[in-house]
């Protein structure tokens, strides 16, 4: 009772941390991601096994330079063309295991890859969806609220269907927990949650927004199993112990960070 408590605590400042800085400004809400991407890679380098202080900082300063660079980019303070600067980081991973002595390729590239595009990758999109002259009336701050109301509502309802009506294993290899009564319940209400929603916003038509939901759910769960992978490898339960009853930046933001280039795409094309 206690640890459900602390976690519905946390979860809950949390949350009201998240929505503040969206709603502020685009600034606030990339200072925010700025925190969570290196605090995340460093919980990469954990979970990777990267264990040489040489190699935690390249990979801390691979992950912010693009993070940073991929912002400058989206909050418009430097031309799209920037983003071809990106090809230069793209480079580091190859540079660091030429000259490593203590990593060989395939930990290098795996922690290096691994958090520009589980993080840098999905928290620069997440800028951009400001933009509307990418996303028109469905661009600002309400889309990405939106995105992550569908994962919290996924995570609630996964979890009570799961609990209640949890018979077979979704991913017994990874997630002994997770079930598929659990994971078509957390579709089926954030679907439900979708259509009330769009409903009453004018800026997003109904098939569309389930459309996205759906995208939100299937692919969150896929972030949450792949996470669940990496810890399991590690032999870890949880990526860090930064939020009380919740573990790590990479335990709480997986979902998003796997879902959101998925999204993002959906949504360009519409």
């Amino acid at each position: 009772m206690k640890e459900l408590l602390i976690r519905s605590a946390s979860g809950l400042l949390l949350a009201a941390i998240l929505l503040a800085c969206v709603l502020i400004s685009p600034w606030t809400y990339a200072a925010l991601l700025l925190f969570i991407v290196t605090v995340g890679t460093f919980e990469m380098s954990r979970l990777l096994q990267m264990n040489s202080t040489t190699g935690i900082i390249i990979g801390e300063a691979f992950s912010v330079g693009s993070f940073v660079l991929a912002t400058m980019v989206a909050l418009e303070v430097v031309g799209s063309r920037w983003l071809l600067m990106e090809i230069v980081f793209l480079m580091v991973p190859f540079l660091y295991a030429l000259f490593s002595v203590k990593h060989d390729a395939k930990h290098v590239f795996t922690y290096l890859f691994g958090s520009f595009t589980f993080l840098c990758l999905p928290s620069s999109l997440m800028l951009f969806m400001y933009r509307e002259d990418l996303f028109g009336n469905l661009a600002g701050p309400g889309l990405i609220i939106l995105v992550f109301c569908l994962l919290w509502a996924n995570d609630i309802f996964a979890y009570l269907t799961g609990k209640l009506l949890g018979k077979h294993k979704l991913f017994p290899r990874i997630s002994p927990g997770k079930t598929i009564e659990g994971s078509l319940g957390g579709l089926v209400f954030a679907i439900i949650a979708m259509v009330v929603f769009a409903h009453y916003a004018e800026w997003l038509p109904k098939a569309d927004g389930i459309g996205m939901a759906a995208i939100a759910v299937v692919f969150g769960t896929l972030g949450d199993l792949s996470e669940s992978m990496l810890k399991r490898q590690a032999g870890v339960k949880d990526s860090g112990k930064l939020i009380p009853g919740h573990g790590g930046i990479l335990d709480r933001f997986d979902s998003v960070m796997f879902s959101v280039p998925f999204i993002f795409v959906y949504l360009l094309l519409l």
